[in-house]
């Protein structure tokens, strides 16, 4: 079946990771069928609409590589839809007119304890259209002092099925008449998304598990109508790196790291934070979906390709940062030099007023193992841009002074040896051998000098590419400070 998803955020505020997941997931179902990937802006609540909030959730998708297909389709534009269908149930007696104030509402929720349910049971003794007359429903709907609420049926068993979590069942009453349309003509996000899903054609719902107790209301709309309801997927949550609670913005702070796609007032993104659109979708795909083998890494691309909603977990998924590097990591050391480059901008200026193009992809090929994110790029390219600043010091009272004062002089007395870095790797093995100077010290004292620390990137090609100028005022400079 060829099918139709929809990604139906609301704009009140900006992109969670945990949405991004969502709309990820509605996009694989609906690419791996060949199917529609649709965008719908869920804005019927103007009061809670967060500006900018609407362009954070479209720069978010346009960065990651989620194109819709079809949208952005905005529901505060449908209020003419969302009016016909619900006359529709309340000249069948399936919705009503409720005119209680905010007051009698929480006076009722206080002598309930907190547990009132505006249903069949209760209804009776609220202001609404089944308890007062014709003629002063007319008066107080003339007056726009209502809701309008959903009839859910007495003492019925009603079934739903989620694609995850199979077959469940309800009991009416249990189940709240909810609003479906507000005082200020608008649908709620209970009827709004089953009017849209249905006039959009929507074959597969995938949203948060937090929907789930709400998904009997919504198959009780789609029976009253007629309709056929979509499949529905309900994702387990996206939780703490405890494993306990929902990951929140909070948490993200707390460990550094970011909880949006892009940057969103003061607050970086994953993109801004240097981490790649395919690093941060194979991530999140992992995040409650195994494929069938131990692949790790997944392009877009080959999720479509290998994604298989039965394989979607029904338990939470805990956000680990560390594995989302790891993951990163992955991406970044299978992309070219030149995409690395052209994502670099700094760090590729820093290479091209040195070397040329071949020589920085050159560059770039040696420190791909090195790179987690996008910022370790301009860290690793600085040692063959300019002679260290510092030297670790713990290293040179290890090796001692003495024994690198007389390899950097071995190397200035046969200083034609550095422009064939094999045949200078050969003689300082021989020149170990006979001053009884392991070949590690002296490994260490090389790249010491050209690094300023024990790490980095293969020492004999750094030296190749610097070349035996730099390298020469690399190795007095070291003489110099020791």
């Amino acid at each position: 079946m060829i099918e139709r998803a929809r990604f139906a955020p609301s704009p009140t505020g900006p992109l969670h990771i945990g949405g991004v997941r969502t709309a990820l997931f509605n996009y694989l179902i609906a690419k791996k069928s060949g199917g529609k990937f649709i965008l719908r802006i869920e804005d019927t609540d103007s009061k809670r609409t967060v500006a900018g909030a609407e362009d954070h959730i479209k720069d978010s998708l346009k960065w990651l590589g989620l194109n819709i297909d079809e949208g952005p389709i905005k529901q505060s534009e449908r209020k003419v839809l969302y009016k016909k269908q619900v006359e529709k149930l309340l000249r069948r007696g399936l919705a009503y007119y409720a005119f209680d104030t905010s007051a009698e509402l929480e006076r009722a929720r206080k002598e309930s304890n907190g547990e009132f349910k505006y249903n069949h049971e209760t209804r009776r003794k609220m202001i609404n259209s089944f308890t007062v007359s014709e003629e002063e429903a007319r008066s107080r709907i003339k007056r726009n002092g209502y809701v309008i609420r959903m009839v859910v049926p007495e003492k019925e068993t009603i079934l739903v099925n989620d694609e995850i979590r199979g077959s469940l069942s309800f009991n009416s009453r249990e189940i709240e008449d909810k609003v479906i349309m507000k005082s200020d003509g608008m649908p709620t996000y209970h009827f709004a998304n089953v009017v849209d899903d249905h006039d959009m054609k929507i074959t597969s719902v995938v949203r948060g598990e937090e929907w789930l107790s709400s998904l009997p209301s919504h198959v009780t709309l789609y029976n009253y109508f007629g309709w056929s309801p979509p499949k529905f997927y309900h994702l387990p949550l996206i939780l703490k790196s405890t494993g306990q609670g929902k990951l929140s913005k909070r948490d993200a702070e707390e460990q550094g790291h970011p909880i949006f796609a892009v940057q969103w007032e003061e607050s970086k993104g994953f993109k801004e934070s240097g981490y790649t659109p395919e690093g941060i979708l194979n991530y999140l795909a992992l995040l409650g979906w195994k494929g069938k083998g131990d692949d790790e890494k997944y392009s877009l691309n080959d999720l479509v390709k290998k994604f298989d909603s039965k394989d979607i977990n029904k338990s939470g998924a805990r956000f680990d940062i560390k594995k989302a590097v790891w993951i990163n990591h992955l991406h970044l050391r299978d992309f070219s030099s030149k995409k690395i480059l052209s994502l670099c901008g700094q760090a590729n200026t820093l290479l091209e007023k040195n070397y040329s193009s071949d020589v920085c992809e050159e560059i770039i090929d040696l420190i791909k193992e090195r790179l987690n994110t996008l910022f370790d790029v301009e860290k690793e390219v600085l040692v063959f841009v300019g002679q260290p600043k510092n030297y670790d010091k713990e290293v040179i009272e290890k090796i001692t002074r003495n024994t690198i004062y007389n390899v950097l002089n071995f190397c200035k007395l046969n200083e034609e040896l550095i422009s064939e870095p094999t045949l200078l790797k050969e003689s300082l093995m021989s020149f170990g051998s006979e001053k009884q100077i392991s070949f590690g010290n002296i490994m260490k004292t090389l790249r010491l000098c050209m690094v300023g620390s024990l790490s980095g990137p293969d020492l004999f090609k750094i030296i190749d590419i610097i070349g035996p100028e730099e390298t020469l005022h690399r190795i007095d400079s070291l003489i110099n400070k020791i």
